[in-house]
């Protein structure tokens, strides 16, 4: 069980029994927040994990469970599409396993103060890190088009025009500064509602991950994964919503040969790279209805996970060309 109670990890289970966590390894949680993984891990074996947020808060709840596993649970700040370096930075050991659980923690969601939900109203700021542009100064600085791209591309929305007009309308008469303002502009925006689905939601994902670069630092987060893990480490990926999981089973797919079909875009290298990994779920791991009765922000989880063989890194030129299309053409 998680030692700290306020935070859920969804496929808890499941993500531990992926990384099969040894005696004396090393592992990576590379989206630290409430500490979940990081605790099942060190119960389950007597091993050490190194623990990367780029939220500052999360870094300073978890000193109390460092200090619960002296020596053995290293805490660090910072992405992780920098999991390389800061590893590095702080040993040199083989790493055995990484574990990454993407997009908003629930403790930032129930932070009113950090701007993130629209069911608590509070500042628009949704930055994960806390720096850089907020989710206000998008909102109040894009063009309409730009705005209505951003929302139909990484919200999937399919009234992203409406909503984008709606915005633009509304930040003429006054700033819009606030998380409950800005939900019901989107909501008033939108004809036609999805069953229990609030129509903000995709509005505000968008955002979210506009701010905090969500794809590209996943982009870089799995590149950083395959140079650091040894032969036989494991790669124990959760994600919540389309754009996440398919740019998860994209790298995948191309890194343990079972992508399909070519592309006339890709450099021939890539017929002959080897693969880096080893799929370990063919398809994705879910959660039981259990676990969604008592936890329901579990119900999109997506578990993906994978070995990594004894062959080297893709460079990153073929690697990028291999997921986007082309080697010039660059993440979102």
């Amino acid at each position: 069980m998680p030692e700290n109670g306020s935070h859920i990890p969804v496929l808890l289970e499941a993500v531990v029994a992926s990384l099969a966590p040894r005696h004396d390894a090393t592992y990576v949680d590379g989206t630290f927040g409430g500490g979940g993984y990081s605790a099942a891990l060190l119960a389950a074996a007597r091993c050490r994990v190194l623990g990367i947020d780029r939220d500052p808060e999360a870094i300073r709840r978890g000193a109390a469970l460092a200090a619960r596993h002296p020596g053995r649970l290293t805490l660090v700040e910072g992405r992780f599409g920098e999991m390389e370096r800061l590893v590095r930075g702080a040993t040199q050991e083989p790493i055995a396993g990484v574990a990454l659980d993407l997009g908003v923690s629930s403790t930032q969601l129930d932070s009113a103060e950090r701007g993130f939900s629209f069911r608590l109203d509070g500042p628009l700021d949704m930055r994960m890190g806390q720096d850089g542009s907020s989710a206000a100064d998008l909102v109040s600085g894009l063009e309409e088009g730009d705005l209505a791209e951003l929302i139909r591309d990484l919200g999937e929305e399919r009234y992203a025009r409406r909503v984008a007009r709606a915005i633009v309308a509304a930040r003429r008469r006054a700033p819009i500064r606030r998380t409950g303002e800005l939900a019901e502009i989107v909501r008033a925006a939108i004809p036609r509602r999805e069953p229990g689905l609030d129509a903000a939601t995709r509005t505000f994902q968008a955002l979210r991950i506009a701010v905090n670069d969500e794809l590209g630092e996943l982009d870089r987060g799995l590149a950083a994964a395959e140079r650091l893990l040894m032969p036989g480490g494991r790669l124990a990926v959760v994600a919540f919503h389309s754009l996440e999981d398919a740019r998860v089973k994209s790298f995948l797919r191309h890194r343990s040969g079972r992508a399909a079909g070519g592309s006339r875009h890709l450099p021939p290298a890539t017929a002959a790279m080897a693969p880096s990994f080893t799929l370990l779920t063919r398809r994705p791991i879910r959660p039981g209805a259990d676990e969604i009765a008592r936890n329901p922000r579990a119900r999109s989880a997506r578990l993906r996970a994978a070995e990594r063989t004894a062959a080297p890194a893709w460079p990153a030129a073929l690697a990028h060309a291999a997921l986007h299309g082309s080697p010039t053409e660059h993440a979102r």
